[in-house]
């Protein structure tokens, strides 16, 4: 197979190839493996690749994906024998003992994985970049940020090295790479995505697990594949009515599609980043949707005070967690500065903190559900200003615990509405800043509604086409 016809195809094509026996696992991992050197070297997106698992690679497996090359980032889903860094130098040289639950599902639906890819430390950024690994950068321009905090995953997907990445998101994580790489970036309902064995979504309420895609049809197949619970979950799986592979081949019904461009507390949108959300709410109206600007009645000062509360919390509880699990007993002071910020101010909170914040997030939650009694989607810019340089945002800097909350909900202030609630959302690769730069239409329903997300973006998808888009480091380039 050439190189340029395999960057043609998304997931679900090469695993079409594959079963037809147009092509062999072996070559495809050959590929991607090539792929990878000849462009990581520009974007230190991957930190380790597996060139020894060639020698294993068959045609035996199966999965809707059979086949495909995968990587895994550095950050959350755990693979029995390889390193599992989360970009720390607490953990440094750490060595999985266990597959998670979402593994053992990658595996099954027939993905080959080939690597990890690069994460800021404990994934606390918008941006990719650790002292540990480096400074990961925008295939779009080298002097940018692919996002964070799955940018390495975006990178490579972006620069067609593989068509499809995992990613996950705690604050806009799987989102804010996909809007800053041109990539589609879905963040699942609470509970759609197992978290185990080793947290659960009553621990981690914030996060989920999930990929990056460069087509809805890749994310709506992964969707199907990699979600439904382990045992032992604390949250009821709702099982859907219709597979959601399927949901990308149905008709999307005529939508009350709210569009807002004001300002979300101190996320202010830059004035090109508002009118290409206009432009796309223009769009939608042509194609039959009830279109009108209006913005949920939620104090977003109040919520990313709190959400920077709790997300503090979540955040000190896993570093603990992650230092006692590879026994490193001088963890804090390993840390880098704003991750050591973040730390302490997590332990400067106690339970009625704790419960405050649980408080603020069952009121937000509510207040959001009355907006959706009326509309039956939310479309906000991703992020609110143009993608900012690398090195810009980083986590080792002397800034106060302060600064980094205005700087996240200054770049991101739309994203963590979704991980407070445990709503869905999308960002879809549909806008440009001014600067030529791809900027993402992010799509929020109520709980539960992927299929919805994925009906209307497949039709987006199809209306206003991305897929021929290509940036300037790319593997054919």
């Amino acid at each position: 197979m050439k190189l340029a016809e395999y960057c043609s195809y998304d997931a679900v094509g090469l695993a079409g190839l594959l079963k037809h026996r147009e092509v062999t696992a072996k070559d495809l991992a050959e590929i991607a493996l090539s792929a990878v050197e000849a462009v990581n070297p520009e974007l230190n997106a991957v930190v380790e690749s597996y060139p020894e698992r060639l020698e294993s690679v068959d045609d035996a497996s199966s999965g809707p994906f059979r086949g495909v090359p995968f990587f895994l980032k550095d950050l959350g889903p755990t693979e029995a024998g390889k390193k599992c860094e989360w970009g720390s130098r607490i953990s440094e040289g750490a060595t999985a003992t266990a597959d998670t639950c979402l593994t053992k599902k990658i595996r099954e639906a027939g993905l080959r994985i080939l690597g990890r890819t690069s994460c800021p430390e404990f994934g606390f950024a918008v941006s990719t970049e650790s002292v540990l690994n480096g400074i990961t950068r925008n295939p779009w321009d080298l002097e940018r940020t692919p996002g964070g905090s799955s940018g390495g995953s975006a990178a490579i997907v972006a620069a067609g090295a593989v068509p499809m990445a995992h990613a996950n998101d705690g604050a806009g994580s799987t989102r804010v790479p996909a809007s800053m790489s041109g990539l589609v970036g879905l963040k699942c309902s609470r509970g759609r995505i197992s978290l185990g064995p080793d947290c659960g979504d009553v621990q981690f309420p914030l996060y989920s697990e999930f990929v990056l895609t460069r087509t809805v049809r890749d994310a709506a197949v992964a969707l199907e594949a990699l979600s439904g619970p382990m045992p032992g979950e604390m949250t009821l799986y709702d099982e859907p009515a219709v597979p959601f592979s399927r949901e990308t081949n149905r008709p999307c019904e005529k939508l009350r599609i709210a569009f807002s461009t004001e300002p979300w507390g101190l996320g202010v949108p830059s004035a090109d980043v508002a009118d290409e959300i206009r432009r796309v709410g223009g769009l939608l109206l042509d194609m039959g949707h009830s279109v009108e600007e209006a913005t949920p009645g939620i104090d977003f000062y109040e919520f990313h005070e709190v959400f920077g509360t709790f997300f503090s919390m979540v955040g000190m509880a896993e570093v603990d967690s992650l230092a006692k699990s590879v026994g490193c007993t001088n963890h804090v002071s390993r840390l880098e500065n704003v991750s050591r910020a973040l730390y302490e101010h997590g332990r400067s909170f106690g339970v009625r903190d704790y419960l405050g914040a649980l408080a603020t997030m069952n009121g937000v939650s509510r207040r959001l559900g009355h907006f959706y009694e009326d509309y039956d989607v939310l479309l906000t810019p991703t992020v609110a200003v143009p993608t900012p340089l690398a090195d810009e945002l980083k986590l080792n800097r002397d800034i106060s615990i302060g600064e980094y909350y205005a700087e996240l909900f200054a770049v991101a202030p739309y994203t963590g509405l979704n991980n407070f609630t445990g709503t869905p959302a999308i960002s879809l690769p549909l806008c440009r800043t001014a600067d030529g730069m791809p900027l993402g239409a992010h799509f929020m329903a109520p709980m539960g509604e992927e299929a919805r997300l994925l009906r209307l973006s497949a039709s987006l998808e199809q209306a206003a086409p991305w897929a021929e888009r290509r940036p300037p480091v790319h593997v054919l380039a």
